[in-house]
């Protein structure tokens, strides 16, 4: 992208959240669905990756049921980046009363317990929205990582808007973020990473849908160095304003194996549980981008190996605008 586009994209970034924070509520939910449906209509590369990426989660499914899920896909896409949008608007009354989640008493006795705990989602609904629910009802602040994109201005929004909502916000690049996170959890911390999405090149390969996809091996890694709890948290929308979501069983460390071994075993557990609440609400997975091995386009991994460096390990949340360093299909947008 060139500086001239990096601007654009900032600015345009900008405008949303500084105008649509100030319409209506009606009025932006409108916003955001006719724009899905303009953006749906147009069958971009992002509507017919996100399509690709559906067909693997309901295999079942013929063209016209693919459309409705995608339709419903970019539907609940914009329904996020509007409600990001309106976020730092809202009161603490009402993130407390958007969000609604189903064994929450994993997370607090884990908490309670003093060990550490490690939050591992997927691209499903808002987890921003998750996220300032746990440091606003619950009282709880966390660290997280996103990626370090371009326009620098642009990733610098990503982290006001955030750390306004009382996250820590480290950037995926550079190698420390694994200490930081880990000196977090020691201290009996909470941490929060999207996981479904390899960013390094040189995640861990799981069976993701009857296929070979890679995940981030940092949650794993995490769990096995410090002793923290790597609880998997799955998200729904449901009829605005509310989100619905599930705090998983913990993810156990083998008792046996070498590390590679506990990490591979320990990501694919974690990318089952991703499986089973993708697949019940599918339209609510924001996977734009591709995923699985088959569908990268033929590339080296960064540095030719195959495991994780500690500091590349690392689940991120990327602010992407564009997905910088991993195989994007090119469609220019990206659930943070």
């Amino acid at each position: 992208m060139t500086g001239i586009g990096h601007r654009l994209t900032d600015g345009l970034y900008g405008l949303g959240w500084s105008t649509v924070k100030l319409l209506p509520e009606p009025v932006a939910v409108r916003l955001g669905q006719q724009i899905a449906d303009a953006a749906w209509r147009r069958r971009g590369k992002s509507v017919l990756r996100l399509e690709a990426n559906l067909a693997r989660v309901v295999p079942e499914a013929g063209p016209e049921r693919l459309a409705e899920l995608s339709r419903a896909g970019m539907r609940s896409y914009l329904r996020y980046w509007m409600e990001s949008f309106r976020l730092p608007a809202w009161s603490k009354k009402r993130i407390a009363s958007s969000f609604e989640v189903k064994d929450i008493h994993l997370l607090e006795e884990g908490l309670a317990a003093g060990k550490g705990v490690i939050l591992a989602l997927p691209h499903l609904a808002n987890w921003d929205l998750a996220g300032a629910w746990v440091t606003t009802k619950l009282g709880v602040p966390f660290t997280t990582v996103a990626e370090r994109l371009k326009p620098e201005t642009l990733y610098d929004r990503f982290v006001a808007y955030r750390e306004g909502l009382g996250m820590e916000v480290l950037p995926h690049t550079g190698g420390r973020a694994f200490g930081t996170l880990a000196r977090r959890l020691r201290a009996g911390g909470l941490v929060c990473l999207v996981a479904d999405r390899d960013l390094s090149e040189s995640g861990v390969e799981v069976s993701f849908f009857g296929d070979t996809a890679r995940m981030p091996a940092g949650p794993a890694i995490l769990a096995q160095q410090t002793g923290a709890l790597l609880l998997p948290v799955t998200l729904r929308y449901d009829e605005p304003p509310l989100m619905r979501g599930r705090v998983h069983p913990a993810i156990e460390v083998p008792a046996t194996g070498s590390r590679a071994e506990k990490t591979s075993a320990m990501t694919q557990a974690l990318a089952d549980v991703f499986a089973a609440g993708i697949a019940e609400y599918p339209q609510d997975w924001h996977m734009l981008q591709r995923l699985w091995l088959k569908d990268l386009e033929p590339r080296e991994p960064a540095g030719g190996a195959a495991a994780a460096a500690p500091g590349e390990a690392t689940g991120a949340a990327g602010p992407g605008v564009q997905d910088s360093g991993s195989r994007d299909d090119g469609s220019g947008t990206e659930k943070p």
